[in-house]
C-alpha cells in the first residue's frame, strides 16, 4: 500500500457547495473520496447532516460514511487512522484521494497525525457536568471553561464557551495525562503533497444558503428522522444527538416546542458553527479560497497539481470569499 501521494482537500463551512464540486472534480480526475464531516460517519443520520444521495455515491466511491451507530463516539484519533489507511486503498489502485468535509480537526488530523487517543473516563465527566450544572444554577454560566483555561489556555482560547462536548474532553485529556490537550497532537512532517481548496460563497450567501438548507432539511423529514433514531434507542443524551439539527428536534418530539420556533434556532445556531469553521479555515496556511460557482478556476488548479508544476500554494492575504462582480461583503461593485 502507497502511504504517500497526493491528497485534494475540499473544505468549507457548512452549506458552502463541497458535496457537488468535489463530486465534480473526483469524478473528471479519476478519485475517491474520504469524507471529513464527523456526522456523516453516523448511520441513520442522513438528513441532518446532508449525507451525499446513494446516487452520488454511486458516482464516485466514498469512505468512511456510515461507520458507526449514533452510541458510538467516534473522535479524530480514530479517523485519522481510518482514513490514511482508505487512502493507501485508493492510491494503490491507482484512484486519487480527494478529502472533503468541513470538520477541520478531521482534516488536520488526517494530514498532520493525532496523539494516541486517551479513554474516556465517564466518572470524571459526570462530576464535571455535575458541577457545571450545580454553578450555572447559582448563575455562574461559563465554568466548565474557566476550568479549561486554568489546565490549557491554549484549548479554552480555540474553543467557544459553548462547545462543552469538546471542553470536556480537553479536561479529561489533561486531568488525565497530566498535558494540556493543545501539547499532546503529534504532528509531523508533511507526508503527502497537498492541494487545500476552500469553498465560500461570502458571508452574505453563505448565511442565505445555511437558511435555506436548515428549510430543507424540515421538509426532507428531520423530524422524522430523530423520531426514528430515538425509536431506535438512541436518546438525546448521546453526543451524535446533539448535534445541530438533531438537537433542535428533541423539544418538538418531546411536545415542548413547535417546529416554526425551532427551525429560527437551527437557523441561528447553524449561522454561528459556520463563522468558526471560516475563523478556524483562514487560519490554514496555503489554502486556495474559491466561490463554489468557480468551477473552472478549480478545474485548473486541480489539473496544475496533479500534473505536478503545483504544490501547496503560497498563502493569500485574505481569503477569496466574494462572487465575481461583488466585494468581498456580497455589494456589488461599481463598474
Amino acid at each position: 500500500m502507497t502511504e504517500q501521494g497526493d491528497v485534494i482537500v475540499v473544505a468549507g463551512p457548512t452549506a458552502a457547495g463541497k458535496t457537488e464540486l468535489a463530486l465534480h472534480l473526483a469524478e473528471r480526475a479519476g478519485g475517491e473520496i474520504i469524507n471529513a464531516d464527523s456526522m456523516q460517519v453516523y448511520r441513520w443520520m442522513d438528513v441532518g447532516t446532508a449525507k451525499p444521495s446513494l446516487a452520488e455515491r454511486a458516482r464516485v466511491p466514498h469512505h468512511l460514511i456510515d461507520v458507526v451507530p449514533p452510541d458510538v463516539q467516534y473522535n479524530a484519533g480514530r479517523f485519522a487512522e481510518e482514513a490514511r489507511a482508505a487512502a493507501a486503498r485508493i492510491r494503490a489502485s491507482g484512484r486519487r484521494v480527494f478529502l472533503v468535509g468541513g470538520t477541520g480537526l478531521y482534516v488536520r488530523a488526517f494530514l498532520e497525525g493525532f496523539s494516541a487517543e486517551v479513554p474516556r473516563n465517564d466518572e470524571l465527566r459526570r462530576e464535571l457536568e455535575a458541577e457545571d450544572a450545580r454553578r450555572a444554577a447559582q448563575g455562574e454560566a461559563g465554568w466548565l471553561h474557566q476550568r479549561l483555561a486554568g489546565l490549557d489556555p491554549a484549548s479554552a482560547d480555540r474553543l467557544h464557551p459553548n462547545d462543552k462536548i469538546r471542553i470536556v474532553r480537553a479536561i479529561e485529556l489533561a486531568e488525565t495525562t497530566g498535558r494540556p490537550a493543545s501539547s499532546q497532537r503529534e504532528r509531523r512532517p508533511p507526508r503527502d503533497r497537498v492541494l487545500h481548496l476552500v469553498l465560500d460563497p461570502g458571508r452574505e450567501a453563505l448565511m442565505e444558503r445555511i437558511d435555506r438548507r436548515c428549510e430543507a432539511m424540515i421538509a426532507g423529514g428531520l423530524l422524522q428522522e430523530v423520531r426514528d433514531l430515538r425509536e431506535r434507542g438512541h436518546g438525546p443524551e448521546l453526543p451524535s444527538m446533539r448535534a445541530l439539527g438533531y438537537r433542535h428536534m428533541q423539544p418538538v418530539i418531546e411536545g415542548r416546542e413547535i417546529l416554526a420556533n425551532v427551525l429560527e434556532e437551527m437557523k441561528r445556531d447553524t449561522r454561528q458553527f459556520a463563522r468558526r469553521q471560516r475563523t478556524w479555515l483562514r487560519a490554514v496556511e496555503g489554502a486556495v479560497w474559491l466561490h463554489p460557482d468557480e468551477r473552472v478556476q478549480a478545474e485548473e488548479r486541480v489539473d496544475a497539481f496533479l500534473a505536478g508544476s503545483e504544490t501547496t500554494p503560497a498563502p493569500e492575504a485574505e481569503p477569496r470569499t466574494q462572487t465575481p462582480g461583488t466585494d468581498r461583503e456580497g455589494r456589488l461593485r461599481a463598474p
